[in-house]
């Protein structure tokens, strides 16, 4: 999973705990950017050398900032520092079901798009896409321009899964969390991986409600 510097460190953080609630081994970077917008949004700072630290307080905030709301264990988290362009996701052959880029910047689409590898993140996705495995895009930027819309439509012609951060309502959202939580299923479900973090739709008058039955 690779997060980059768009608003939406909530969306990234809810995306982390479903795939480590699932059971999911992962391998985490974090670009230089995503530090910045991380620091704005949450106050941590996210340092390579206390990275367990700062992943744990970062994945207990909730959606409104509220701390110890969340507790996940990150036995099964990985960390890779973005500069690191010897890391195992950098390659090929590193065993991956595929990438996640949660929220992606318009400057990380256009990155993947056009094949730069200027970081981690980029590379990582480079190489899913190379090898034919799932990418998932989970843009996070509006309005969007005409150059960002071509750079996703060659994502989508590339295979790549474009999944915007666009939440929805009929799932009976009470809470900012609920809505970055339907958010993180969708992309969660893009990429194949069980979850239960909204009310499915069922059809029909009240199809959110009635698939709580």
């Amino acid at each position: 999973m690779g997060v980059s510097g768009a608003s939406g460190t909530p969306y990234a953080a809810a995306v982390l705990r479903g795939l480590i609630e699932a059971g999911e081994s992962v391998d985490l970077v974090v670009s230089r950017a995503a530090r910045l917008t991380l620091i704005d949004e949450t106050g941590i700072s996210f340092r390579d050398a206390h990275w367990q630290d700062d992943l744990r307080n970062w994945l207990a905030l909730g959606a409104d900032g509220g701390p110890g709301a969340f507790q996940v264990p990150l036995d099964d988290v990985r960390y890779w520092p973005a500069g690191d362009l010897a890391a195992g996701p950098s390659s090929g052959s590193y065993p991956s079901r595929g990438m996640l880029i949660v929220p992606a910047s318009t400057a990380g689409v256009a990155g993947v798009a056009l094949g730069l590898s200027k970081d981690l993140l980029q590379r990582a996705a480079s190489v899913t896409l190379k090898e034919r495995r799932p990418l998932v895009v989970c843009v996070r930027e509006t309005p969007l321009n005409g150059q960002t819309l071509r750079h996703l439509v060659t994502l989508d012609d590339a295979g790549a899964s474009v999944v915007p951060a666009s939440p929805a309502f009929y799932a009976g959202a009470t809470h900012i969390q609920d809505l970055v939580d339907f958010v993180a299923g969708r992309v969660l479900d893009a990429a194949g991986v069980p979850h239960t973090l909204y009310r499915r739709w069922k059809g029909g008058l009240g199809g959110a409600r009635a698939s709580e039955g």
